[in-house]
C-alpha cells in the first residue's frame, strides 16, 4: 500500500484558514517537491506529516508501522552528546530490530518453529536487511561522511559545532535512520556542490517516499518526480518533473490572464448597456443583466501575484581591462593554510564562478578583494577605476541598527525620497520601509543588501551566496540582473542554476590553490568528470602492474555476520524439517484450501533457506 494518503487537509493559524483541501498520495521512491510563497503553509504542512503539528481538517492515514522523520532548520535541542551518538540516536528502530532478532533466535534454538516467530523473524530480517543489514552502523557514519564531515568530527561534541554544522548534522540523523516516510525543509542549505549532488544521488537511490521544500532549481530538478502546489490557500497536485510543472504553471497563469480579460470585456459591455437601458423600453432586459452582473463571480489573481522582485543593472564607469590580479597569493586563517602560491585575476567584464567544498577558503578570498582584509603573502593589485561592490554571505554589511529606509540611506546617501523609491522596486514599499533591520527576515535582509548593491554603480560586483534565503522568483530575477550586467562579476555561491546561467569562467579551489577552467558550471562538471576517469584509469593500470596481493581474512564485522548467518540458517532448517514433518500428515493436504495454503508454507520455508545461503556465499566471499 501507499506510504502515506492524505484527504482533503486543512490548517488554521491564528484563527484564519492557512490552507484547506490539500490531497495527496506517496508511494516508496516517490519524491514530492512542495511549491508555494513563504508563508503558503509548506513547512507547516511538514510538521502535520510528522505529527508535530495538528490536523485541522481532512485525514492522515499511513502504512502499518511507518517510521517517519522530519529535517528542518531547528539546532538540535542536545549539545552535550558527540555528532556519532546524536546521528545513531535516530536510528533507535534498528536498535529494536537487532534486539527482536536477537530474542527470536534464541526463542527459535530453544525449539520455537511456530508460524508466529516464524513470521515476525522474517519481517524482523526483511526490515534491518532494507537498512543494509547488520552493517547499517556504517552505513549510517557513511552518510555523515557524504555530508561534509571528517572522520574526525564523529566523536567532537555538537555544542563544538557552528550553526550550519548542526543543520547538516540534523539532515545525516534523518537519513542514517532509513525512514519509510523523509521529510526535508531546505535540506541544501549548508551544504557545498560536493555534498549536494552527493544528496541528490541518494535520494535518487532510497527505497522511501520523501516530501521537500527547496528553492535550488537544479535540486528540485534533478530528485523530483512531483510536485504540490500551495497557493492561495488552496493545494494543486501534478505528477511529473518539476520543469514540466513549471512549463504548466506559466501556461496556467497565461491562461488566467486571458480569462480575466475576456470576463472584464464582458462585465463592461454588460455594464454599459444597463447604463444606456436603466429607463424607458429595453428597462425590464437592463434589470435582467444588471442581476446577472451581481451573481457574476470574478476572476481574482493571488492579491500577492505581481510582487515579484525585477531589476536590471544600470551601466557602470568602464574599469580598466585587469580589475586585478593576485601573485603567488597565500591565505590562511587561525595558523592554518587555505590557499598557497596561487594565482588569479579578473579582466573587464568577465563573469567568473568560483567554486570549492565549504571550508576551502573561498569566503576568506573575496573578502580579500573586496578589501576588508590582507593577503598573507604574494601580491594583489587592483586595476584603474575598479570600483567594487561587495554582498557578504549574510549582508552584514547593512549592520544591525535602525529601520530599512534608515539603513539604505546609511549606504547609498540617498534622500529619503528616492531610498523609498529604491525600495519600492526591491519589494517594500509604505510601512514595510519603516521595518526594524533586527526583525526582518533572511530573504529580507538579503533584497535590501541587493537594493543598496543595485544603487553602488559598482562596476565590479563581489558576491557571497546571493541566492541565500531568496525564494525561486527571487532567484530568477537575480540571475536575469547578473546575466545582463555589463561589469565584471565574481561570485561565489551553491546555486548551480546561477552559476549555469551567469559565469563564463569557472575557478575551482583544489588542493589549496587555483586552477582555472574557460566556460561556466556545464563545461566546469564535464573537465572535472574527465579528470576523475582519468585518475582511476590510472590507479586501474597502477594496479594491474602490481603482484596480485594475497586475500585476507574476514573482518570482524564479516566473522560476526558469518556466525549470525550460520545460527539462522540452522534455525531456518530446523524451522522447514519441522514443518515437512507437519505436513507428512494426509489431513494438509485435505481440501484445495488446505493444500495450497501448505504448499505456500513449505515454499516460503524453503526460500528461506536458500536465501540466508547465499547471503553466507556473499558474506563469506
Amino acid at each position: 500500500m501507499a506510504v502515506l494518503i492524505a484527504s482533503d487537509l486543512g490548517k488554521d493559524m491564528a484563527g484564519e484558514p492557512l490552507f484547506r483541501g490539500v490531497s495527496l498520495k506517496l508511494e516508496r521512491g516517490e519524491r514530492l517537491t512542495l511549491s508555494g510563497r513563504n508563508g503558503s503553509g509548506k513547512t507547516t504542512l511538514l510538521r502535520m506529516l510528522a505529527g508535530e503539528s495538528s490536523v485541522d481538517e481532512g485525514q492522515l492515514v499511513f502504512e502499518k508501522g511507518a517510521r517517519v522523520a522530519l529535517h528542518d532548520q531547528r539546532p538540535p535541542r542536545e549539545r552535550d552528546v558527540s555528532l556519532r551518538d546524536y546521528v545513531l540516536s535516530g536510528c533507535r528502530d534498528l536498535v529494536a530490530l537487532e534486539e527482536e532478532l536477537g530474542r527470536l533466535e534464541h526463542a527459535m534454538g530453544e525449539g520455537a518453529t511456530d508460524a508466529a516467530t516464524l513470521d515476525a523473524y522474517s519481517r524482523a530480517q526483511a526490515r534491518l536487511d532494507h537498512a543494509g543489514g547488520y552493517g547499517w552502523r556504517e552505513r549510517a557514519i557513511g552518510v555523515v561522511r557524504g555530508l561534509g564531515f571528517d572522520d574526525d568530527d564523529l566523536d567532537r561534541p555538537l555544542a563544538t559545532f557552528s550553526g550550519g554544522e548542526l543543520t547538516r548534522g540534523s539532515l545525516a540523523r534523518a537519513l542514517a535512520g532509513d525512514p519509510d516516510l523523509l521529510l526535508l525543509d531546505e535540506p541544501t542549505n549548508h551544504l557545498d556542490v560536493e555534498s549536494i549532488e552527493w544528496l541528490e544521488g541518494t535520494l535518487q537511490r532510497i527505497d522511501t517516499a520523501v516530501v521537500l521544500v527547496a528553492h535550488d532549481r537544479w535540486f528540485l530538478e534533478a530528485v523530483g518526480t512531483a510536485v504540490l502546489e500551495l497557493e492561495g490557500g488552496r493545494g494543486r497536485f501534478f505528477a511529473g518533473p518539476w520543469h514540466a510543472w513549471r512549463k504548466e504553471k506559466a501556461a496556467r497563469e497565461l491562461a488566467l490572464g486571458r480569462a480575466i480579460e475576456r470576463q472584464e470585456a464582458e462585465i463592461a459591455r454588460l455594464e454599459r448597456f444597463v447604463d444606456r437601458f436603466r429607463a424607458g423600453t429595453r428597462a425590464r432586459q437592463a434589470q435582467s443583466r444588471a442581476k446577472r452582473l451581481a451573481r457574476t463571480e470574478r476572476i481574482k489573481r493571488d492579491p500577492r501575484d505581481g510582487k515579484n522582485l525585477g531589476f536590471a543593472f544600470k551601466a557602470p564607469e568602464r574599469s580598466g581591462r585587469v580589475v586585478f590580479e593576485v601573485e603567488h597569493g597565500k591565505l590562511g586563517v587561525a595558523n592554518r593554510v587555505l590557499l598557497d602560491d596561487f594565482e588569479l585575476w579578473l579582466e573587464r567584464g568577465e563573469h567568473v564562478a568560483l567554486v570549492g567544498p565549504n571550508g576551502s577558503g573561498k569566503t576568506t578570498l573575496i573578502e580579500t578583494l573586496a578589501g576588508n582584509r590582507e593577503l598573507d603573502g604574494g601580491k594583489l593589485r587592483r586595476g584603474h577605476n575598479a570600483q567594487i561592490g561587495y554582498l557578504s554571505q549574510h549582508a552584514e554589511e547593512l549592520g544591525r541598527e535602525g529601520s530599512v529606509l534608515e539603513a539604505t540611506q546609511r549606504a547609498t546617501r540617498l534622500t529619503p525620497n528616492k531610498a523609498r523609491a529604491l525600495l519600492g522596486q526591491f519589494l517594500f514599499s509604505g510601512d514595510e520601509a519603516e521595518k526594524p533591520l533586527i526583525g526582518l527576515s533572511g530573504g529580507e535582509r538579503r533584497r535590501v543588501s541587493l537594493a543598496v548593491l543595485y544603487a553602488s554603480g559598482a562596476n565590479v560586483l563581489i558576491l557571497d551566496e546571493p541566492t541565500n534565503h531568496l525564494d525561486i522568483e527571487s532567484r530568477e530575477a537575480l540571475e536575469d540582473a547578473l546575466r545582463s550586467f555589463p561589469g565584471s562579476l565574481l561570485l561565489v555561491s551553491h546555486d548551480r542554476a546561477l552559476l549555469d546561467a551567469v559565469g563564463t569562467r569557472t575557478v575551482a579551489v583544489e588542493d589549496r590553490t587555483l586552477r582555472s577552467y574557460e566556460g561556466g558550471w556545464a563545461e566546469y562538471v564535464s573537465a572535472r568528470e574527465e579528470r576523475k576517469t582519468q585518475a582511476q584509469t590510472q590507479e586501474s593500470g597502477k594496479r594491474k602492474a602490481e603482484p596480485p596481493a594475497r586475500p585476507a581474512g574476514p573482518s570482524k564485522n564479516q566473522q560476526r555476520r558469518i556466525e549470525r548467518l550460520e545460527r539462522d540458517i540452522a534455525a531456518a532448517e530446523a524451522a522447514l524439517s519441522a514443518l515437512e514433518d507437519e505436513l507428512a500428515d494426509p489431513s494438509s493436504w485435505a481440501s484445495p484450501t488446505a493444500t495450497e495454503r501448505n504448499s505456500v508454507r513449505h515454499a516460503e520455508a524453503k526460500a528461506a533457506v536458500e536465501r540466508l545461503y547465499s547471503e553466507l556465499e556473499t558474506a563469506g566471499a
